[in-house]
């Protein structure tokens, strides 16, 4: 079994691929519900949209089952502390996503506009206000989330869910929903021919500027204006995890000190810029699927931004430093780990096989006339 140390690594890595597998993968299903209510003038127009993503939303759902899942297992005190300090944020995620799974089986059993209308918002909900809110979320983790730990390591919370809205968190959020819709818009636009993909066309070119504008100002924001987290004590990596066993410091423009020790880092927001530009020009010019491969990367570098910059912390506290949690001190036990990595290690390939298999298999045009001829079977 590999040690200690090497495994608490190797499960960050592994949660953030489910990340970025779930921004990417699940990420421009959200974009395209997001998109949904306006690239679609008519009712033939919104299921030719919501037949792109119609046959395989669920399947790319389970990147977030499964990133859920991983924290649980991983990192136990992560996922306590988190799901009951962001309670109510979760909350509201779990209403909106019940939207997508209802509005896609049951939009087309009633022949009635306003039924119809009602669910494409309803996708339309299911996909902006959890792109929006997990944004939301890495924001107030930049910032440092109110909690802390008793001596029994039970977590309590001294936060409020309107607090988590604050300004950065928000302009965060815009990152995260442009993101995604850009993503989205980039897919329609593979998918889709005619008025619909024009349509698609002018919202990527819309959400990419934001979303390039947004991070960029994102990052000054942290640069200048956000305090970021130091261990200042001893640490022994391969030590049980005892997250009040070091001390904590918060110290101004923290967040940059992993790029300026290690300067090669600043290529993974290179990467985001660099691909946003590349989705942006692609798009400008209709060669979609490049525009979605830039897309694509534009979110692994600002997902990737993120984790770096915070790296080795999961979850900053701002009321009690001493109780942030960190990648040493928030896993499970070194067992849990071992047998967790040896079951990733064989069914995360299989899973990325199976999920490329099942695009090329879908990769054809979804047009007007095929909704039309094939009435009874459409979204």
């Amino acid at each position: 079994m590999l040690d200690y140390e090497t495994l608490k690594i190797i499960w960050w890595l592994l949660v953030g691929v489910l990340l970025l597998g779930f921004a990417v993968m699940d990420g421009h299903d959200m974009g395209v519900g997001t998109l949904l209510p306006f690239v679609g003038r008519t009712d033939v127009e919104r299921r030719v949209v919501i037949n792109t993503v119609g046959p395989h939303w669920d399947g790319n759902q389970v990147w977030f089952i499964t990133g859920g899942g991983a924290i649980f297992a991983a990192w136990p005190l992560v996922y306590a502390t988190a799901f009951s300090g962001f309670y109510w944020a979760m909350l509201a995620v779990l209403w909106a996503l019940f939207f997508r799974p209802v509005g896609f089986d049951y939009r087309s059993k009633v022949n009635s506009p306003v039924w119809r209308s009602a669910w494409d918002w309803g996708l339309f909900v299911g996909g902006a206000v959890p792109a929006l809110i997990f944004g939301v979320a890495f924001g107030n983790l930049l910032q440092g989330v109110p909690f802390h730990f008793l001596d029994n390591l039970m977590p309590v919370y001294t936060g409020s869910f309107w607090g988590l809205l604050n300004p950065f968190a928000l302009l965060a959020g815009v990152v995260s929903l442009s993101m995604l819709t850009f993503h989205g818009a980039n897919y329609l636009m593979i998918r889709t021919e005619g008025e619909i993909q024009e349509r698609a066309r002018k919202a990527a070119l819309i959400f990419g500027s934001v979303m390039l504008l947004a991070f960029a100002l994102a990052g000054v924001w942290v640069s200048l204006g956000i305090k970021g987290y130091v261990i200042t004590s001893a640490v022994d990596p391969a030590a049980l995890p005892n997250p009040l066993d070091k001390t904590v410091s918060i110290q101004a423009g923290a967040w940059l000190a992993n790029f300026k020790a290690h300067p090669l880092l600043w290529l993974v927001p290179g990467v985001a810029f660099g691909g946003g530009l590349l989705a942006l020009f692609m798009a400008a010019r209709r060669y979609p699927v490049l525009a979605f491969i830039g897309s694509g990367l534009a979110e692994l570098g600002i997902i990737g931004t993120a984790g770096v910059a915070m790296f080795p912390f999961v979850m900053p506290s701002s009321s009690d430093p001493r109780s942030s949690l960190t990648v040493w001190d928030s896993v499970s036990s070194h067992l849990t780990l071992g047998v967790m990595f040896w079951a990733a290690l064989i069914f995360t390939p299989i899973v990325i096989a199976y999920t490329s298999w099942a695009y090329r298999k879908m990769a054809g045009k979804v047009t007007t006339a095929f909704i039309e001829a094939n009435d009874r079977s459409a979204y």
